[in-house]
């Protein structure tokens, strides 16, 4: 049976239930959940990220709270004290991802529904990672977390842009699972490495890219110069789970393939961004 009563503390666990069919557990979600978007609608909303609130989500009496990283131990803590079971998870990379889909799935008792979904979802990955094979170039990606401090990708998007079709400037960062360790303390190191492409998914702010490409010493930066500053949501890709690996990681084959459309003799509609399209068509619920 598994629990029968779920608070999601975060939004990639209330997407993966609903996307397998257990919504009805769901007794309790984040306030920054907007995926999907019934949810809303559907579930009282009892926390923030890094609090919540505990008599709320102590009074809907669930068996169990599901979270996600060391940022929200202080919140998993009052919850714990408060008699609550808590599990909290803190998946960094894709594969991690993948086998925290698969946990949450074995608790509600879903494991070949998710497994379908899961293969299903690594098979568009290759086809995707195939395609942008074929490209004669590959662009020099900046991802951009946070602007101050300037942050880096986490590992999954890191790894997500690889299978896009970019290059992460930063890959050694990207290996740090810490926000403090992904810092770029020198914001010349960015013009240094010539990314042809900047993305930026500010955790929830609007990403400004004319702010960005008035940063001293940018101006001559491949990315500004051709004008290829584009935002993906922080909801798209910031969020350990399917969101990320559906339509984050379309957004940024898109980009991708568009970018390198420009960069090969001829024109029109490339093989790579017909992937995009069917990546997202075919992974939706």
């Amino acid at each position: 049976m598994g629990p029968q009563r779920i608070v999601c503390l975060t939004e990639e666990t209330t997407e993966w239930l609903y996307l397998l069919g257990q919504e009805d557990r769901i007794v309790g979600i984040s306030g920054y959940t907007v995926r999907p978007r019934r949810a809303r609608q559907e579930k009282p909303r009892v926390s923030a990220f890094l609090d919540g609130r505990i008599d709320k989500i102590v009074a809907l009496e669930p068996d169990l709270v599901i979270g996600f990283s060391d940022m929200q131990a202080a919140l998993a803590d009052k919850l714990i004290r408060a008699g609550l079971n808590v599990l909290i998870t803190n998946q960094r990379s894709v594969a991690q991802i993948f086998e925290t889909l698969r946990l949450v799935a074995s608790l509600v008792c879903e494991q070949v529904r998710a497994q379908d979904w899961i293969e299903q979802c690594q098979a568009r990955h290759r086809q995707m990672a195939a395609a942008a094979a074929l490209w004669p170039v590959r662009p020099r990606v900046y991802f951009e977390e946070w602007d101050e401090p300037m942050i880096s990708a986490i590992q999954w998007v890191s790894e997500l842009m690889a299978v896009a079709g970019g290059d992460d400037i930063f890959p050694e960062l990207g290996r740090q699972s810490m926000g403090r360790d992904r810092i770029v303390a020198d914001a010349l190191a960015v013009p240094a490495r010539a990314p042809d492409i900047i993305l930026g998914s500010w955790c929830g702010k609007k990403f400004r890219a004319e702010r960005v490409a008035q940063r001293p010493g940018w101006a001559q930066v491949p990315a500004v110069r051709h004008s290829e500053l584009h935002e993906i949501k922080s909801c798209d890709i910031l969020q350990p789970g399917p969101a990320a690996l559906v339509d984050g990681v379309a957004q940024l084959h898109g980009i991708f393939a568009r970018w390198s459309g420009r960069h090969q003799p001829g024109s029109g509609r490339s093989a790579a961004q017909g992937d995009t399209a069917l990546l997202r068509s075919s992974m939706r619920p």
